[in-house]
């Protein structure tokens, strides 16, 4: 009971110390409302703003954001397709847990991409890449060591997402975007922990060099022990955050 108790207490605290980036939010009428709203809930939902369990009333929803509920229907659709909401026939949509299986798959997929840009990268890549890489490791060495850990994720984020621009493969990294959502709300998770994002940043910095010299194979094996960082991680949060990750 007392762990329980617990897991409830740290829970809430997690909740308060997301970003304010709620679904209260302005919409903008002059844009797409469904799309606005589905990126308001799918940033609660994979930065833990909103909670596994969480109820979301198409109702409610309409209501704190001043719009019609067809909107709010077609973006909790489009989030339940990507895993990130469960709908229940008779009871309602809830925010879906962070499950295992969903993690591993993401995982090994993003895995198979991102070691073949990886590889492609080692065997040419522009000067300008290397110096804008290098500048943003710069930037998430500054983030880790003054624990600006949301903006550590913005900077990683980029960090990929620029690996598949310089290859010249932007539909790759849509891909990439489309499935990792599961595991970013791992990386969340696991953002109190700036031992872990020194890791992170010393697996980046490997990678970087191994793309620097040319060395095709050890880019490739060094990007892929860093994308199973977050396996471990995930396995990790499901003995100890079982409220949160489901096996």
């Amino acid at each position: 009971m007392a762990t329980k108790r617990s897991n409830q207490i740290e829970a809430e605290e997690l909740r308060q110390s997301t970003p304010s980036s709620t679904v209260l939010q302005a919409i903008n009428p002059r844009q797409p409302i469904a799309a606005q709203i589905y990126e308001r809930l799918r940033r609660a939902i994979t930065t833990l703003s909103m909670l596994p369990s969480e109820a979301l009333s198409e109702k409610e929803l309409s209501l704190q954001l001043g719009v019609s509920r067809t909107p709010v229907r077609e973006a909790l659709i489009r989030l339940a397709d990507e895993g990130l909401i469960d709908i229940l026939p008779q009871r309602g949509s809830f925010v879906a847990p962070i499950r295992l299986r969903d993690v591993e798959e993401a995982q090994f997929i993003r895995e198979s991409l991102e070691v073949a840009v990886s590889r492609r990268l080692a065997g040419g890549c522009s000067r300008r890449f290397l110096t804008e890489i290098k500048s943003n490791l710069y930037d998430q060495e500054k983030a880790v060591n003054t624990e600006a850990l949301d903006l550590f994720l913005d900077l990683d984020e980029a960090f990929h997402r620029s690996f598949c621009e310089e290859a010249g493969l932007p539909k790759s990294w849509r891909v990439i975007q489309s499935v990792k959502l599961q595991m970013d709300r791992v990386r969340y998770l696991s953002l109190p922990d700036l031992g872990h994002l020194r890791v992170l940043l010393t697996q980046h910095r490997s990678i970087v060099d191994a793309i620097e010299s040319g060395d095709v194979e050890k880019a490739g094996n060094d990007m892929a022990a860093h994308l199973r960082e977050v396996l471990r991680t995930a396995r990790k949060l499901s003995e100890q955050r079982r409220d949160l990750v489901e096996n």
